[in-house]
């Protein structure tokens, strides 16, 4: 699967995303995640504020992410990341959102951080199938 065929599974797809991270001592976390933004550059990109998960990749710049789409069955995809890069509360980030907050809630909330990875492989939800690469 392209970036491309990959940016409009995720931009027609609805579903649930988990994002799995794991501290310098193998600690793990997981925490639920939108879709991931799919960059021009290959790369895709989460938005997350400073907790657990980015705390994590701070520390250890691997990640898993899991989408199980809404649908009947089990089909959904399977990302391998590697962080690539970071940057705090530029006007990317703020332009990819896909959800508005009132303002004092976002003061309350602190620094948001776009992330960006590599992607490592792209699996289906289940098996091997013919999206790895």
């Amino acid at each position: 699967m392209d970036t491309h065929q990959l940016k409009d599974y995720f931009e027609s797809t609805t579903g649930h995303g988990v994002l799995a991270t794991a501290d310098a001592q193998g600690l793990l976390n997981q925490a639920v995640f939108a879709r991931p933004h799919v960059m021009a550059d290959g790369t895709v990109a989460f938005i997350m504020s400073h907790r657990r998960t980015h705390q994590n990749l701070q520390e250890n710049p691997h990640a898993a992410y899991l989408f199980l789409e809404s649908a009947p069955g089990y089909q959904g995809k399977r990302l391998y990341l590697t962080k690539v890069r970071e940057e705090q509360d530029t006007e990317l980030l703020y332009s990819l959102r896909r959800r508005t907050y009132p303002q004092e809630k976002e003061k309350l909330a602190g620094p948001r951080f776009l992330v960006f990875f590599r992607l490592d492989q792209i699996l289906p939800l289940i098996g091997l199938g013919p999206s790895a690469t």
